[in-house]
């Protein structure tokens, strides 16, 4: 099957897009994408304009350039977090059959402020910076125990054996979701990730599944309250009102997705770039104190999130002529690698005076679970380089990529020294 019969079908233009802001690129199935992800990205940070629309995925304006995401992430009033107009969404209440189950909202990052503040303040204390610290001890603990599984190994794909392993069971112990059910929970993560969809319908089925699979738990929570975050939540108010299980719902499908798939792909990215870096590998392991930096520059390479908003009233954004309704990605692994921000944007450089990259997004919606990838990211690198030597990749396991809203590998063979 050639490249072309696995790309998207590519739809006509609308006639108010220029020519010249056409660029075309499939997000979601681009060949080159899916076996060299960030080179096919650099490419398009080369090529395309800052903002452009692609045939692709339905046809959609995509954002890449630095400067430019920056300012449509801080306008939230064009670029809105919501999926659906309040129009649309009266209509697609109108369509349920009577009986039907209350669909459940990835709240607050479907919303824009002021209502969006009001969900995202409970959630504030629990993901600040001094929580994220308060919980290295019993990830350091964990990273040990996972490389210490596979040390006399030799070889493991490293996405299954570690990097889905350690930040999926650090959330599920803070969200006080069982253990015993990881593997479930991630397989409906994954899902729910690699099938973002557009379809009103699709997504009602998507986000049901989630909250069956968590709503015992949840329940009992609130019955039976520890110190894990659903037992936060339903102590929490918002604006002044009580907790609902409609609430927790809403926080549950948006907390699920995000612990249990995001950081994976991060720990993926890094150690695929250590294991074709020797000399930083050894630049680490003697002066572990420089790993905080080289995870900043790991994520400004590796940039690796893609979130949507829908373009929510005609306007021309950096000369690009977006209509009410139209779709954009935000596409912050393009906006880290563009040129005109970045020298060089391609080269790895630990000592890169300016970092200040958006892996974690901005403005009102920037990403609550920074601190702890942080810390979670530096961890994992400090004991998997402490423990294992001369890591490097298995030539029997080309790597492969999914793209899509958060792309990285989809598994990781590597191979080290014993």
């Amino acid at each position: 099957m050639s490249a072309e019969a696995n790309l998207s079908r590519a739809v006509p233009k609308p006639a108010h897009i220029p020519d010249a802001l056409v660029y075309d690129y499939d997000a979601y199935r681009d060949p080159e994408l899916l076996a060299d992800a960030f080179k096919r990205i650099a490419r398009m940070a080369r090529e395309a304009p800052p903002v452009f629309w692609t045939p692709r995925g339905g046809g959609q304006w995509i954002i890449q350039g630095y400067e430019a995401l920056l300012k449509a992430y801080r306008d939230y009033e064009t670029f809105s977090s919501t999926m659906a107009s309040p129009e649309q969404m009266k209509a697609l209440m109108a369509m349920l059959p009577p009986g039907m189950p209350r669909i459940p909202q990835a709240r607050p990052i479907s919303l824009d402020p002021p209502e969006h503040t009001k969900y995202r303040a409970p959630l504030q204390k629990t993901f600040s910076p001094k929580a994220a610290l308060a919980m290295k001890d019993g990830i350091y603990k964990l990273a040990h125990e996972l490389i210490d599984a596979i040390a006399d190994q030799g070889r493991c794909d490293f996405v299954a054996a570690v990097a889905e392993q350690l930040p999926v069971t650090v959330f599920l112990k803070m969200f006080g979701l069982p253990l015993a059910r990881q593997t479930e929970y991630r397989a409906l993560a994954k899902e729910q990730i690699a099938g973002i969809t557009t379809d009103p319908a699709a997504m009602t089925g998507k986000s049901l599944r989630l909250v069956d699979v968590m709503h015992d738990t949840i329940l009992q929570r609130r019955e039976h309250p520890t110190d894990d975050i659903l037992s936060l939540l339903w102590k929490s108010t918002i604006d002044g009102r009580s907790t609902t299980m409609e609430d927790m719902e809403d926080w549950a499908v948006l907390l699920f997705i995000a612990g249990l798939d995001t950081v994976v792909n991060g720990m993926g990215l890094t150690m695929l770039h250590l294991a074709t870096n020797h000399t930083l590998q050894d630049e680490l392991r003697r002066d572990p104190k420089t790993i905080p930096e080289a995870v900043e520059e790991m994520l400004r390479r590796y940039s690796f999130t893609v979130p949507v908003r829908r373009v929510a009233k005609d306007v021309v954004f950096e000369g690009a002529p977006m209509k009410a309704g139209e779709r954009a990605l935000m596409y912050d692994p393009a906006a880290d690698l563009d040129p005109k921000r970045f020298p060089n944007p391609e080269v790895y450089d630990t000592n890169r005076q300016d970092k200040t990259h958006i892996a974690f997004g901005a403005g009102p919606h920037r990403c609550l679970g920074s601190h702890l990838a942080r810390v979670e990211m530096q961890i994992i690198i400090e004991v998997t380089l402490s423990r294992l030597r001369n890591i490097r990749l298995d030539p029997q396991h080309p790597v492969r990529y999914h793209g899509g809203h958060i792309i990285g590998p989809d598994s990781l063979w590597l191979l080290w020294d014993v």
